[in-house]
Parts: C-alpha cells; structure tokens; sequence
C-alpha cells in the first residue's frame, strides 16, 4: 500500500457556500476507492468509497435518479 496522500477538489458547480463534499481521485489507482469529505471538517473523518459504488453514485446523479433536495 502507498502512502500517498489525498490531492482533495471540490465540484467546478460548487459556489463555496459551505455545504460542498470533497473528493480525491488521485487515490483510485493505487488503492481502489475514492475518498470523500466534509469540506467544512477537513480534519473530520474520510468515507471510503469503491471505485464502482462512486461510479454509480455519479451515474445516478447525472442520470437525475435522486431528484432535488
């Protein structure tokens, strides 16, 4: 396993209101998931998430499947 660390962004959409989530993809190659955080707790905890449940989650957003909120 590599120790490298999350290069963190933030969606071009956000409009820094500070309710955003972070991603960091430079992670997916080396360790298979795409870490996800809070970007108003960047100390806080990490989520985790499989390459393919992040895809799916992307998928269904774009697909409009959760409707608004």
């Amino acid at each position: 396993m590599t120790n490298e660390s999350p290069c963190w962004f933030k969606s071009s959409y956000s409009e820094n209101g500070g309710q955003c989530v972070e991603v960091a993809t430079n992670l997916i190659a080396s360790r298979g998931v795409v870490p996800v955080r809070d970007s108003k707790s960047l100390a806080g905890p990490v989520l985790n998430v499989a390459v393919g449940s992040f895809a799916s989650f992307v998928a269904g957003v774009k697909g409009d499947e959760f409707g608004t909120v």
